[in-house]
């Protein structure tokens, strides 16, 4: 220490070093002191592109929030956030890709709930832990997806939705984008408290999903909102019900589960994650940066228009609490099915 601190000092001082061990010891610590800040400072974030990956396909409203939030850091922060999609197995690629990534804030994932929520239920060897392998970074919306049918069954609400699938045991079928994906869970929930008995369909995106809706290869599926609303609007489809614990703001006359009978309460989002053990000075920046970017009201329009009307406002800490209530939420669900670990 005394070498490299020497040079830092004036002649007088080390004079003074070799007088008294007391005073070299004082000022050595003096000097170590005035250097600490310098040394523990983090470097300036980022110096290079930094790669978004989004775990869902280039098609779907997961896909389409990513892009706004990699251009909305892109400008807040002066370096291209890039997006690379990474879909299939309910985003387990993409997630468990990100969670073995050197944690230096340029390689980030961007995902949707069901992957930290529910994956890790589903899936005895996921390749991730969500609150282990994870730094939470900021969260976009907290709704839910809407049950949806396709106009051609003679169906407006969900009691009319019951009583015709109920007479038509094992003859309906729904979609959804996979097994245990938010999909799959909320119709399971619902048929089970009904009492129907209907066919599941997986997919590999959502899009996929939505497509054979609309044409009318499948009777119904539970779609994110983000995804569909514009297709209800059009009429091309009906909204029957909700899956979240409030009421849709870009659909406020469609209700929900709870308010049509049927007690699930349990709301997706979408998330931007950074790698266990990337730098908290990053993390902070990262969630400051869009905290603040959300604040424009161009930018919470641009957010509104994909039908998300909840911008980030949560510290990283705050994240990693509703995480973990999110997980016990969805564990909760998952064993109410009995759906087993694969």
């Amino acid at each position: 220490m005394k070498l490299h601190l020497l040079p830092l000092l004036t002649q007088q001082a080390r004079r003074l070093l070799t007088w008294a061990p007391s005073t070299r010891a004082l000022l050595t610590l003096c000097a170590a002191i005035l250097l600490a800040p310098a040394m523990a400072a983090p470097p300036h974030y980022p110096l290079r592109p930094v790669t978004l990956v989004v775990s869902a396909s280039p098609s779907g409203g997961t896909d389409s929030v990513a892009r706004l939030v990699a251009d909305v850091l892109t400008r807040a922060l002066g370096q291209p956030f890039v997006i690379v999609n990474r879909p299939g197995a309910n985003g387990l690629l993409g997630n468990a890709g990100v969670a073995r990534a050197n944690p230096d804030g340029y390689q980030l994932l961007f995902t949707y709930g069901a992957t930290m929520l529910v994956n890790p239920l589903l899936y005895r060897q996921p390749g991730y832990d969500p609150l282990r392998d994870f730094e939470p970074v900021a969260q976009f919306g907290r709704g839910g997806a809407l049950l949806l049918v396709t106009p051609k069954l003679p169906v407006r609400s969900v009691d009319e939705f019951v009583r015709y699938a109920g007479n038509r045991p094992h003859q309906l079928s729904y979609c959804s984008w996979g097994h245990g994906s938010g999909g799959h869970l909320a119709m399971a929930s619902l048929l089970q408290d009904a009492h129907l008995d209907m066919v599941h369909v997986p997919y590999k995106s959502s899009a996929a999903c939505v497509n054979d809706l609309l044409g009318g290869q499948v009777g119904a599926a539970f779609v994110d909102a983000t995804l569909a609303t514009d297709l209800v609007h059009q009429g091309r489809l009906r909204a029957l019900a909700l899956s979240a614990e409030s009421r849709f703001a870009a659909l406020p006359e469609v209700p929900t589960l709870q308010e049509s009978g049927y007690p699930f309460k349990a709301s997706s989002w979408m998330g931007l994650f950074a790698p266990a053990g990337t730098p908290e000075a990053i993390v902070r920046q990262l969630n400051s940066a869009l905290i603040r970017a959300f604040e424009d009201p161009a930018a919470r329009q641009r957010l509104s228009a994909l039908y998300i009307n909840d911008p980030p406002q949560l510290t990283p800490a705050q994240l990693k609490t509703s995480l973990e209530q999110d997980i016990a939420e969805w564990s909760r669900l998952v064993h109410k099915i009995g759906l087993q670990p694969e």
